[in-house]
């Protein structure tokens, strides 16, 4: 069984920074995908930021330039760090991955559990 954990969410003024990172365990053979999702009250669940095993990262417009995302394959963790936090970033967080099992022949989304993040202005 896989679980993703996420950590590092709360409340933060405008101009802030926070961090949040994520770690998956369990029975894990590969890793092809990390990435984090966003979904505000009221709106679609959206991708803020991707990054593949080789290391190449892509981001919704938004967040360009103000948001960073990074992994570390041995220890299967996935972090975000984001700054010039806008009141426009408040969201739950998800991070996602697309992992292999060793008891399976296919690999299949897990999501974590999400975290809370808060702009205020």
């Amino acid at each position: 069984q896989v679980q993703l954990v996420e950590s590092g969410g709360g409340l933060v003024q405008a101009g802030g920074s926070l961090r949040l990172s994520c770690a998956a365990s369990g029975s894990i053979s590969s890793i092809i995908s990390m990435g984090w999702y966003r979904q505000a009250p009221g709106k679609q669940r959206e991708l803020v930021a991707g990054i593949t095993s080789g290391g190449r990262t892509n981001y919704v417009d938004s967040v360009k330039g103000r948001f960073t995302v990074s992994r570390d394959n041995a220890k299967n963790t996935v972090d975000l760090q984001m700054n010039s936090l806008r009141p426009e970033d408040t969201a739950a967080y998800y991070c996602k991955m697309v992992i292999k099992e060793y008891s399976s022949t296919y690999y299949g989304d897990y999501w974590g559990q999400g975290t809370q993040v808060t702009v205020s202005s």
